[in-house]
């Protein structure tokens, strides 16, 4: 294959767009940890707070469409890896999205454990800092050159 280095077409990817790829998949596997934790370990659970207002079903179909989200954004992630523009622009507002609730759940997180917050808050960072290696100039380029299909 031919074409500039770093371009879609070589089938090598510019440095920003995998350092993107690695922090989307870092906060992908954080926020699946913070999931289970916060479900299940951390007191109260999720759980019991979603079955005692909602009840089992509720609660249960609750935790299987926030598992969901996090299997999208992972699917999203792979289309902006490989140069999908409309990818980046979503992956762009659900980090501004991240930023916002960080700092919602941050200042309201005053009934648990000290260390939660911090650690519950630091897959929203990833994805937020995901964003950036996504618009620099080198990145751009992967997403304005769109190889031809045979």
């Amino acid at each position: 294959m031919t074409g500039a280095a770093g371009s879609s077409t070589t089938g090598a990817r510019p440095k920003e767009i995998e350092t993107a790829w690695l922090l989307t998949l870092a906060a992908v596997v954080g926020q699946a940890v913070v999931w289970v934790l916060g479900s299940f370990v951390v007191d109260p659970t999720g759980l019991d707070d979603m079955t005692s207002v909602s009840g089992a079903g509720a609660a249960a179909r609750q935790l299987a469409l926030s598992g969901g989200v996090l299997a999208v954004v992972l699917a999203v992630a792979v289309k902006m890896r490989a140069g999908r523009a409309w990818a980046r622009a979503v992956l762009a507002v659900a980090g501004a999205l991240c930023l916002v609730a960080a700092a919602t759940d941050f200042s309201m997180s005053g009934t648990g454990p000290a260390a939660w917050p911090l650690l519950a808050c630091l897959p929203d960072l990833l994805t937020a800092a995901a964003v950036v290696p996504m618009f620099l100039p080198a990145a751009r380029t992967h997403f304005q050159t769109r190889p031809r299909r045979a």
